[in-house]
């Protein structure tokens, strides 16, 4: 599978796998480390996690699993997330969903994620979401401490808007390597807002989360889902997809800014669905046909 070059020394694969709902899979360790290595198999070496995935139990059960194969931990690139503070069972004193991204919050979910996954770095860390609150020169000072320390390789943020990636990218001696977005045929955000234009224009690639826009285009019946079933049907027979699902994937994978699709699924055949769209190819008429029908109306 191609990799996709972060930085100087950071490669992604093409194809992220995620792992938000791993607790809901229900697999022993051992079969994690099937499903891992199954992943690795298929060209899959980038794990996206956060800290609160699972309500705080997916890196520890992801970490549990590769410490049966302690080898695999440096072959591979882990990605995690902090920032957000849920009302949890864990946390009695908490009220409010809310967001965290103080010094010290960052450094606590940092040194928290690193005894989870049973590791002595992590590869890239991103803020979760934009904070209203945030203080960048504290953010800036986690980040130095944890970089210079070698707790952390690399950072990024996951849903910011152009403003908000300037803005902090401002505060740090270093660059920002990615940016964890939503997009699909559905979800057009991004495109519209600026953000993955500016990812462009700081030659970063961004990690896509809902690439298949949480399934809805499978089952919604509104008239756009309903354009786009119909849409997505025509160009997987013109370009040899086996499913709609594919070409999705397809749109994102073909675009000039390297967007790079996570997988939610624990199923190995959805993820083989990923892994094979990377050979497809696709027109400029056939990607703007998909944009039309997501929209309802032609570009002007």
């Amino acid at each position: 599978m191609e990799k996709v070059k972060m930085t100087e020394n950071l490669y992604f694969s093409r194809i992220i796998q995620g792992f938000w709902r791993l607790a809901e899979w229900k697999m022993s360790d051992q079969e994690l480390l099937t499903f891992i290595e199954n992943c690795m198999e298929m060209g899959i070496t980038t794990f996206d996690h956060a800290d609160i995935y699972g309500n705080y139990t997916c890196e520890y059960l992801f970490g549990r699993a590769l410490k049966q194969k302690s080898v695999l931990r440096h072959q591979i690139q882990l990605v995690t997330k902090c920032g957000i503070k849920p009302i949890s069972d864990e946390y009695p004193e908490r009220y409010v969903v809310h967001y965290d991204t103080s010094k010290n919050h960052i450094i606590q979910s940092v040194e928290q994620s690193l005894k989870n996954f049973g590791t002595d770095y992590i590869d890239v860390v991103l803020i979760h979401r934009p904070d209203p609150f945030m203080n960048p020169e504290e953010v800036a000072e986690a980040f130095t401490q944890l970089k210079k320390e070698g707790k952390v390789l690399y950072f990024g943020v996951s849903n910011f808007l152009p403003s908000q990636f300037h803005m902090l990218s401002s505060y740090l001696d270093f660059p920002l390597v990615t940016n964890q977005i939503e997009v699909s045929v559905i979800q057009l955000e991004h495109f519209e807002k600026g953000t993955i234009d500016l990812c462009q224009e700081k030659r970063i690639a961004p990690m896509v989360w809902s690439p298949l826009a949480g399934g809805k285009i499978f089952t919604s019946e509104t008239e756009q889902a309903i354009r786009l079933r119909a849409t997505l049907k025509r160009v997987a027979r013109e370009i040899g997809a086996n499913s709609i699902d594919q070409v999705m994937y397809a749109w994102l994978l073909v675009h000039p800014a390297k967007l790079l699709p996570i997988v939610g699924s624990g199923k190995l055949e959805r993820v083989q669905v990923a892994v094979e769209s990377v050979k497809l190819q696709m027109d400029r008429q056939q990607w703007f046909s998909i944009l039309e029908s997501s929209k309802g109306h032609p570009v002007p």
